[in-house]
């Protein structure tokens, strides 16, 4: 549903979130001028009048409807729940659309590439008290995959539990920090479900939520899906003038499922969340420092 937002309209007398909070549709609100910021929080996704992402996100909404009424469900949600109900509430709503026809659809027109990549995930060195932590899949664009996950979580808890290690640093080689999840593996477990308790028993997100240690993350080129949620977690995200960000998701008929609905939004909010995942728009690194996404610019 779309809402021309006006300066001086009134709200409708249904205007609380919790009226809008089960009902399994999208509002996109579009904003001409100044608007009562009441209106903003019965909105799903808001636009402004004229920007471009409102043709994409229209696109969105009709070619993937089940998708994006999960989406705005679960970004309704989110609010006022700790770090670990978040990620539980994110991972069932993936998990749900890993099993629906728009997901399904997806993995048909794109099939899994049958060659296998052997190559190192993760390289970890000391340095002083610092432990750094480099993706080293240059390849696929440092892709995450489960051997890469595994990786991550298991060098962040090395970091939790040695007393010499003050802080961690996270890096990636070659021309993107991480380009997002490695789409060959989506939807190969053996059943949604198996996949959920995987995905939170082995969640990076959550590992670096709960490290009582300063994480610094080095973005540089693409920095899509997960590659930008993971990031999200940690306490100081550097981002290099080139570093592009977005959340594509929603084209695979998929919402966020590496804890971007939980890491961004705890950064920059619902509505400005929605928009990326809604859209599926890319910013670009200014863009993102003045959102709050990127703490530091570097060139």
């Amino acid at each position: 549903m779309k809402v021309p937002l006006r300066e001086g309209m009134s709200l409708p007398e249904f205007g609380t979130k919790d009226a809008l909070a089960s009902l399994p549709f999208v509002v996109v609100g579009v904003i001409g001028g100044a608007v009562d910021s009441r209106w903003l929080d019965l909105c799903d996704v808001a636009v402004a009048d004229g920007d471009d992402a409102l043709e994409r996100i229209e696109a969105n909404v009709a070619e993937h409807p089940i998708t994006a009424g999960t989406l705005a469900l679960l970004l309704r949600g989110q609010e006022g729940l700790s770090v670990g109900q978040s990620l539980v509430a994110e991972s069932s709503a993936y998990s749900v659309l890993q099993s629906g026809p728009e997901f399904a659809a997806w993995r048909a027109a794109h099939p899994v590439r049958t060659e296998k990549d052997e190559s190192a995930r993760v390289r970890v060195d000391r340095e002083g008290d610092s432990l750094l932590l480099t993706l080293t899949r240059p390849g696929r664009l440092n892709a995450l995959d489960a051997p890469m996950r595994d990786a991550l979580v298991e060098a962040l808890r090395l970091a939790a539990a040695d007393p010499e290690i003050a802080r961690v640093e996270l890096r990636g080689e070659g021309r993107a920090f991480c380009a997002g999840g490695d789409l060959d593996e989506f939807g190969t477990r053996p059943d949604p479900a198996t996949a959920h308790l995987v995905r939170l028993e082995r969640s990076v997100g959550r590992v670096l939520s709960t490290l009582q240690k300063p994480v610094t993350t080095y973005l540089h080129g693409a920095c899509m899906g997960s590659g930008i949620e993971l990031a999200a977690f940690t306490d100081t995200v550097v981002a290099a003038q080139d570093t592009k960000i977005a959340l594509p998701e929603i084209g695979l008929g998929l919402v966020p499922g590496a804890g971007g609905t939980v890491s961004l939004l705890r950064r920059i909010g619902r509505l400005r969340t929605a928009w990326l995942a809604f859209s599926g728009c890319t910013i670009d690194a200014a863009t993102a420092h003045r959102w709050g996404l990127v703490d530091q610019l570097v060139t």
